[in-house]
């Protein structure tokens, strides 16, 4: 027998009813029917068979249902007359714990809401140990709020005098005294797992290789975008939350500019503060990186809505308009577009890119398909334009036989000139002030000097 009274047999637990609560009034840009078609596609990304998916309008929201009882009658009644009765309703808003029991009971049937939703799809996506253990406190933070009181088995006196007397504790404090013991001990793991990252990004700023973090929406093509640029192999599907666990990649630029390229798990509008805050190490990297690459679904219906979606995760992150970083807006998905479309994102970016302040907000702008590869080469230009901005050309003479500066200025720095002459090779070379500062560090002998005139400079 299942929870509800009824033989789980005759459930269908891989099948959901999907409601959408909008709100009368509510004056946020995407529609009730877009914010719904994402709700379907939520329940999809865990192989849930969408039955019925409609919106209910509601003006006064019922503190103990959400929905008015009617609604819930009718969707008693249509879950009744299914065949078999799936198992499933998921409603697509933030529910209270007392909304959540009240629904579970009126209807006979499991109910998630949009934070449930999200974290059923976080927990079985989650590879990485460090995923896992975020997944685990957002469930956990989740689960200790949902906590009501309808245990009483242990409501008892206690025996004993004074500071042993006293009434017992119901089973609703012990479970949630247990599962604050359990954040707890993940929070310690993950203060561990945030010191290690610390270390990791120190060790990176050691080394002269800027990161780019690619951020967006989810199923904006950030992780199809990664893998055209490092050519590698990770997962890129078209569903929503594909990626979860970070992924970092050293990527070689057309220049021969090397960086480290970060990809991060999707944002989605209402995302749950739980996520927030229990995958900000994850995030954390966003805060590290030295370019942003803000991928956008250049053809869905909602981008621009999408687009303040995101920015409004990256604001809790600290990333806002008073950031330094610059920005690329990267305009995917240009080979879904019909002509007349596709001509007019191509002139905007252009126009857009040629005196963007490149903040979050008026961020350089550039069209792309990263499936088609269109673009891909201006977009490589343009991440090299931005983080060699700051680099000055430096003239060196390095004695033939002394390979390892010779070799760490090919690595290190955009060698733009190499001549022998006398036993003795003169490089002409672009390098940050950082990594300038680094070579004379390891190779104090040789003078490294400004070169504004590279054809008539000579270095003795």
């Amino acid at each position: 027998m299942s929870k509800f009274g009824v033989d789980e047999s005759d459930r269908d637990f891989n099948s959901a009813y999907v409601i959408h609560v909008a709100f009368a009034g509510d004056e946020r840009q995407r529609t009730a029917a877009a914010r719904l078609e994402e709700a379907v596609g939520l329940a999809n990304a865990i192989d849930l068979v969408v039955r019925k998916a409609e919106v209910a309008t509601i003006s006064n929201p019922r503190p103990a249902t959400l929905i008015g009882a009617g609604r819930v009658e009718a969707l008693r009644a249509a879950l009744d007359a299914e065949p078999r009765r799936p198992g499933l309703v998921i409603i697509d808003a933030a529910l209270t714990p007392v909304q959540h029991r009240n629904l579970e009971k009126e209807l006979d049937a499991k109910v998630l809401d949009r934070t449930a939703l999200i974290l059923e799809i976080f927990g079985e996506r989650a590879r990485t140990a460090e995923g896992r253990l975020q997944v685990d406190l957002a469930h956990l933070t989740y689960q200790k709020s949902r906590l009501v009181r309808s245990w009483t088995h242990l409501e008892r006196q206690r025996g004993g005098r004074g500071f042993l007397g006293g009434p017992g504790e119901r089973q609703i404090e012990s479970d949630r005294r247990a599962i604050e013991n359990q954040i707890d001990k993940l929070r310690e793991r993950l203060d561990q797992v945030r010191r290690t990252r610390t270390l990791q990004r120190e060790k990176r700023k050691k080394a002269p290789h800027p990161v780019v973090a690619l951020v967006g929406y989810t199923n904006a093509g950030k992780s199809t975008l990664f893998n055209r640029l490092s050519n590698s192999d990770v997962v890129a599907r078209d569903q929503l939350f594909a990626t979860l666990d970070p992924t970092m990649r050293a990527v070689d630029l057309p220049s021969g500019q090397r960086v480290i390229l970060s990809d991060t798990v999707g944002f989605i509008s209402d995302l749950p503060t739980q996520l927030v805050a229990a995958f900000r190490a994850t995030l954390e990297e966003v805060n590290e990186a030295d370019l942003i690459l803000h991928v956008r679904d250049a053809a869905h219906e909602d981008s621009d809505a999408q687009r303040n979606a995101v920015i409004s995760v990256l604001s809790q992150l600290g990333v806002d308009a008073s950031d330094n970083r610059p920005v690329i807006e990267v305009l995917n998905k240009l080979d879904l577009l019909d002509e007349d479309d596709r001509f007019a994102l191509l002139a905007s970016s252009r126009i857009v890119r040629a005196d963007a302040p490149m903040t979050i907000e008026e961020p350089a702008r550039i069209a792309i398909s990263a499936v088609s590869g269109e673009g891909i080469g201006v977009l490589c230009d343009l991440i090299d334009a931005v983080l060699t901005v700051d680099r000055e050309t430096y003239a060196v003479m390095i004695g033939s036989g002394e390979g390892a500066p010779i070799a760490w200025l090919h690595s290190h720095g955009d060698v733009k000139s190499e001549t022998e002459q006398d036993g003795r090779v003169l490089m002409t070379v672009r390098l940050s002030e950082k990594t300038a500062g680094q070579f004379r560090k390891f190779f104090p002998l040789l003078p490294l000097e400004t070169d504004r005139s590279p054809s008539s400079r000579q270095i003795a």
